[in-house]
């Protein structure tokens, strides 16, 4: 890294002209979360983005289709994903109900009457640049994977700060040459989403404006992001609409030709769930269920048996599971012919995989007695924030896990990123505080329809920059101590 600044004094903090300026074009730009009361607070945000050299970020760009390629090609693998996670499935009780419907869907070789659905993979993989390692994956997000409107907005506020308060963007970045790096998250996956909802209503013939069904969780806060993609979509010419698991365990029924047919709507060409990768989802407790959640779940199935775009299907959510991604990481590089990669692609692929253990007795017994346990992590199948288990802490964790759970958790390599060479003002709830050792994790989005690129950037769409302290473990905007962040990239 060259032409870095000293570290600042603490004393050198912004005024509050600056902060509440920032804090209305965040308002203002629909970069916040929706309040109890329906008001709106802003999200958490760095005052300048971080800075990655710039060959390090062109190796994540042609490597993260790649993934994509590979997870889109795994999803639809059905006799492998039954065969591969069978033992996470009953490890784990929400992977086993998702196995269940999977089975259900797909798991009769002889009658597999449910090819209707087209899947639309709009994926995020998170990576961070390791100081020894470089940059390794952190994990494949399927379902729910969004933020990408969020992330645009990022390097849209970073470009206006230095327009419009440019000392004080220079004062805070990391190097003074550095240049942004475009990114066009929400357009990208705007275009991905109103490309195949064009290419469903095509295939049966129909005029007028394709529509755009969004699964969203009750009393949903992170809606501005959510909204920002809705209008992104209608400026393309679709409707769309919002609704709860609940909500549509009675509005949905089928049309000709397996059309997905929504009441009050008529027929839906994509389904978009942001909800759905954990039990509270499709829980509705007036249903008074003898099995727990069924009611929920089996109208995620009867979405799956239609002829309609779905990101995420069942599939692609076991595709993109922990397990899934510690099998593909122990898997030989020649193995992902299988799926239609070359062993150049596969290489590509595998450079980018943090090493990562199953549990068993074997591994516990290495972990207490060999291993550098801060060196690594332990993560179940959960998805979001609060399922991380590190360091020390990890054989006691150990000690608490019972031997038919094993399967449903995996040990990875930790991975320490650079931290910021020149301190940063982080501002949450209007309040600037300075932050000297930020680190920052890197999603990239991409989107494929049908096992094809599904954007104009060969199927790259954009990404995500969330930075956190070093000492936090929980970096998530949303549920961790992370704040919006933007990439500059240099020589």
């Amino acid at each position: 890294m060259t032409n870095a600044k000293p570290v600042l004094a603490k004393n050198s903090f912004l005024s509050q002209q600056i902060i509440e300026d920032a804090c209305e074009w965040a308002i203002m730009h629909g970069v916040a979360f929706r309040q109890a009361d329906n008001t709106a607070r802003h999200c958490p945000f760095s005052i300048a983005p971080m800075t990655m050299e710039r060959d390090v970020y062109v190796h994540l760009l042609k490597v993260t289709p790649l993934i994509t390629k590979l997870i889109s090609q795994v999803s639809e693998d059905h006799d492998f994903l039954q065969r591969s996670l069978g033992d996470m499935a009953k490890a784990d009780p929400f992977f086993g109900r998702l196995m269940s419907l999977h089975q259900q869907a797909h798991g009769d070789i002889s009658d597999r009457r449910y090819p209707a659905r087209q899947p639309l993979l709009l994926m995020r993989t998170d990576f961070m640049d390791d100081r020894q390692h470089g940059a390794k994956v952190i994990e494949f997000n399927g379902i729910a994977a969004g933020m990408g409107p969020f992330g645009q907005r990022a390097t849209e506020f970073h470009a206006y700060m230095q327009s419009q308060w440019p000392e004080t963007y220079q004062n805070w970045l990391e190097d003074s040459n550095a240049v942004p790096a475009q990114n066009q998250g929400l357009e990208q996956l705007a275009f991905a989403i109103a490309t195949s909802a064009k290419k469903i209503r095509a295939d049966f013939d129909e005029q007028g404006k394709p529509t755009f069904l969004m699964v969203v969780q009750k009393n949903e806060d992170n809606v501005y992001d959510q909204h920002l993609l809705e209008v992104a979509l209608q400026k393309l010419g679709l409707r769309t609409v919002r609704r709860t698991f609940e909500q549509l365990s009675n509005q949905l029924s089928t049309g000709d030709g397996q059309r997905l047919m929504l009441d009050g709507v008529g027929a839906v060409d994509v389904v978009y769930l942001r909800a759905g990768y954990q039990y509270s989802d499709y829980c509705a407790p007036e249903l008074n269920e003898p099995i727990c959640c069924h009611t929920l779940s089996q109208t995620r199935l009867f979405i799956e048996q239609h002829h309609v775009a779905v990101n995420a299907t069942i599939s692609q959510q076991l595709a993109t599971s922990k397990s899934m991604q510690m099998l593909l990481t122990m898997m030989p590089a020649e193995d992902y012919a299988r799926w239609g990669l070359s062993l150049e692609e596969a290489q590509l692929v595998k450079s980018v995989l943090a090493e990562m253990k199953p549990i068993n007795s074997a591994t516990i017994e290495w972990f207490k007695t060999q291993a550098t346990k801060h060196e690594w992590v332990l993560k179940n199948q959960g998805e979001g924030g609060g399922h991380c288990v590190f360091g020390e802490d990890i054989t006691d964790k150990f000690s608490q896990i019972n031997p038919q759970e094993y399967d449903a958790w995996a040990l990875m390599q930790r991975l320490y990123p650079h931290e910021r060479e020149v301190p940063t003002i982080a501002v949450r709830d209007a309040e600037q505080t300075l932050v000297e050792d930020l680190v920052s994790e890197i999603g990239l989005f991409t989107a494929y329809f049908n096992g094809e690129p599904a954007t104009q950037l060969d199927g790259y769409a954009g990404y995500l920059i969330r930075s956190k302290p070093a000492s936090e473990n929980e970096g998530g905007i949303h549920s961790g101590k992370g704040i919006l962040d933007s990439l500059t990239l240099v020589e």
